[in-house]
């Protein structure tokens, strides 16, 4: 899988019609679940993940992982795009809100989400995944931003999140 995954090609920052980029989604999950097989590095499979995904959503400025490194502090871990925030409390921003509430946090428009980050002061939407252990703790979020707003939906969160469950919380032995 070196050339990537095998999919149209589609410019960065293009924005396409949600059942477009359902349909990318639902094309590229064998090959990324195929490239990850065997995996259980944390690092590793974040990484692959980052880059992997980048490719499928075309619509984000940023793609990537912050790992929990601390009862209430994120790190920024692998990731596609612009520099990002190196550390992130529990308490600041949607990543932090992730985090701390072990939920999904689909932001349409950042300046209306109270404490948001501006790590990159372009982004006008964020979609941001809590990602699990197999005891169900929270280890990291993914994070995925947008220059575009409105950028992500609900359809893209639940395949998100059905994509983390299987790749960390129920493939055993996964070293965090």
């Amino acid at each position: 899988m070196s050339e990537g995954l095998d999919l149209p090609r589609v410019d960065r920052g293009a924005s396409l019609p949600e059942a477009v980029r359902l349909a990318r989604f639902d094309a590229a999950l064998p090959q990324v679940l195929s490239a990850l097989e065997g995996e259980g590095d944390a690092v590793a499979l974040q990484s692959t993940l980052a880059c992997l995904l980048w490719e499928v959503f075309s619509q984000a400025s940023w793609c990537g992982f912050y790992r929990r490194v601390a009862e209430s502090t994120l790190a920024v871990g692998p990731y596609q795009g612009p520099m990002g925030c190196l550390r992130i409390d529990f308490a600041r921003g949607v990543c932090g809100a992730a985090a701390r509430s072990g939920e999904t946090q689909l932001v349409p428009d950042v300046e209306a989400f109270p404490g948001h980050i501006a790590c990159d002061g372009a982004t006008r939407s964020e979609l941001v995944v809590p990602v699990r252990d197999g005891d169900g703790r929270v280890r990291a979020v993914l994070d995925l931003d947008s220059h575009l707003p409105s950028a992500f939906s609900a359809a893209e969160a639940a395949r998100l999140e059905a994509l983390l469950d299987e790749v960390f919380a129920r493939r055993a032995g996964v070293a965090w």
